[in-house]
């Protein structure tokens, strides 16, 4: 059974109690389904490398939610409480909720309003991917029997019912307890396609153009000393020979410990001992 959480959505309160749960309108994200935020965009934010702003649809989002609320309790007739619900890990902060608790409510007020398309999937009676996840998980969390989505243009609204699927949570779970491994390990998931942002400006252009000409130099540059230091090893035949300013060495290094087969540290957890998480940069020649 689920547990009632007295606090304010946006307050910080909030705010840090989404740090420690699975959070209803995260799960599009986890899955890999969000427009907005992907894995890897997630993670960063859970461990405190980013911060998402305000976005302008985010604050028409905040304001409206009232007005959209009453004009749905209005056409309903129902009478709904904003809550955050708990279940184990897995937390739900909920537009609404009746007071028997059989019917959730999730409001969306788009900026464009009867133009958006998700106002126009809702009139054809359909619900975009990433918002069926976020439903559905608020109905795993809440244990209703009902979900209304509700589509507010600032005036009026469409509604559309979305009923529990059970057989589809088992999606939610497992992506989430993938994620929070990654939580967990401090390591990042992989990078997606929308994780790349294009460059084509003035200044990227320019230093790009100096990184390949650098490169290609560089790489010439290589191979000839590759080629040179094959002709001395080639003229050395005494463990260490010297001339000209260069001298070369032959002399028998010890390998590498193999720790996985070191008896002492089977089944030895080893996280323990891995350094913190460093951010490394790679630059590639495409």
């Amino acid at each position: 059974m689920s547990t009632i959480l007295k606090l304010v959505q946006g307050s910080p309160e909030w705010l840090e109690h989404r740090l420690k749960y699975r959070n209803a309108s995260e799960t599009p994200a986890v899955l890999g389904v969000s427009p907005w935020v992907t894995p890897y965009g997630l993670w960063l934010e859970r461990t405190g490398r980013a911060q998402r702003p305000v976005s302008a649809a985010m604050q028409r989002g905040l304001e409206l939610e009232p007005a959209a609320r009453a004009a749905y309790e209005t056409l309903t007739g129902l009478v709904m409480e904003p809550l955050v619900l708990v279940e184990g890990d897995y937390s739900a902060s909920l537009d609404g909720i009746t007071l028997e608790g059989d019917l959730v409510l999730e409001i969306k007020c788009p900026v464009k309003g009867r133009a958006s398309p998700l106002w126009q999937a809702v009139q054809a009676n359909e619900l975009p991917e990433h918002y069926f996840w976020q439903v559905q998980h608020q109905l795993m969390v809440a244990g209703a029997a009902l979900a209304h989505v509700y589509v507010f243009d600032g005036t009026e609204g469409v509604l559309l019912e979305q009923a529990p699927q059970p057989e589809r949570w088992e999606a939610i779970r497992q992506g989430w307890d993938a994620f929070m491994r990654c939580i967990a390990e401090d390591t990042a998931p992989a990078l997606t396609a929308r994780d790349t942002r294009e460059r084509g400006d003035e200044a990227w252009r320019s230093a790009a153009a100096a990184y390949l000409q650098a490169k290609r130099q560089a790489e010439v540059s290589a191979a000839a000393a590759d080629e040179a230091k094959a002709a001395l090893v080639a003229l050395a035949s005494h463990p260490s020979e010297s001339g000209c300013g260069v001298s070369v060495s032959q002399f028998w290094k010890k390998g590498a410990v193999d720790y996985k087969r070191v008896p002492a540290l089977k089944g030895v957890d080893l996280e323990a001992y891995r350094k913190e998480s460093r951010l490394e940069v790679r630059v590639v020649a495409e």
